[in-house]
């Protein structure tokens, strides 16, 4: 089994700032990516960030220059918003793409999601 737990969602103003953390953890063999996606009521699951074994990271456009993704290690990832905005506010899911112990395959994981909120 592999769990993603993520920390770090709640109500803030805008031009605020959040960080959400994730630690994956289980039978994990290598992670090959890790990140953030998002969604909104009404509106389909899209990128956020998203960060490789490799530190080569990517950015929906809406976001760069404001979100950094980052890692503390092989199995943590950090999403840190600034200048938050209400368009902002979703369920943020974590993501990573990982190779199970012993198994060659690739598997896509899914954090349950952490609520953020932007608003006056």
């Amino acid at each position: 089994q592999v769990q993603l737990v993520e920390s770090g969602g709640g109500l803030v103003q805008p031009g605020g700032f959040l960080r959400l953390s994730c630690a994956a953890s289980g039978s994990i063999g290598s992670i090959y990516s890790m990140g953030w996606y998002r969604q909104a009521p009404g509106k389909e699951r899209e990128l956020v960030a998203t960060i490789t074994s490799a530190d080569s990271t990517n950015y929906a456009d809406s976001v760069k220059g404001r979100f950094s993704i980052s890692r503390e290690n092989a199995n943590t990832v950090y999403l840190q918003m600034n200048g938050l905005k209400p368009e902002d506010t979703a369920v943020y899911y974590c993501y990573a793409r990982l190779q199970r112990s012993g198994r060659l395959r690739l598997d896509d994981y899914w954090g349950q999601g952490t609520q953020v909120t932007v608003s006056s």
